[in-house]
């Protein structure tokens, strides 16, 4: 899943560049979010960013079906073809903009954005499934949390701040109201 001429820093704690300014989060970080999120066998999972394809394929691994988005469309042919090259059919690959999410295949069970956002939208806890877990790493350089939401009922929610990060943006997604003199 890295690229060629980085393969020799696939497990290096480093981010690892794949190409349109994006990049492969560090393996300790992939780790913690899914440990953190704690995936079953027959969880529905959302993932915003697919990348790389390398999260994409763990989740499919760790759960359910997987249903994962990507904008940029080089990354999505070739996460594509990674993913059936190592036999893994249980993952539905859409290119688009999941800024928002991806409301049309709600509910999910579990929710990874794989990018930093300002501030978390309602529309992401919207489509959690009762039970449902949502990692996010929510602020903005130098100070960021990652969160882990859970859906404990209807209409309530539960966050907890896990640990402080700071990884790069989601594009495209809802920006902070500021105050402006």
């Amino acid at each position: 899943f890295t690229p060629e001429k980085y393969r020799e820093l696939a497990f290096a704690d480093m981010e690892i560049p794949i190409g349109h300014g994006e990049v492969m989060l560090a393996p300790k970080m992939e780790a913690r979010m899914l440990q953190e999120l704690d995936v079953r066998k027959t969880d529905k999972i959302l993932e915003i960013g697919t990348g790389s394809g390398y999260v994409t394929a763990l989740l499919a691994k760790l759960g359910g079906q997987v249903v994962t988005v990507e904008r940029i469309r080089e990354f999505s042919l070739a996460a594509t073809r990674r993913l059936a090259g190592h036999g893994l059919r249980n993952v539905r690959l859409h290119e688009g903009d999941g800024s928002e999410g991806w409301p049309a295949q709600a509910p999910y069970d579990v929710i990874l954005l794989t990018g930093s956002v300002p501030v978390l939208s309602e529309s992401f806890q919207e489509q959690l499934a009762p039970g449902g877990r949502l990692l996010a790493v929510v602020g903005e350089s130098p100070v960021m949390i990652a969160s882990l939401v859970t859906r404990v009922s209807e209409r309530a929610f539960n966050s907890v701040g896990l640990f402080e990060t700071v990884i790069p943006a989601l594009q495209n997604v809802r920006q902070p109201e500021r105050f402006v003199f």
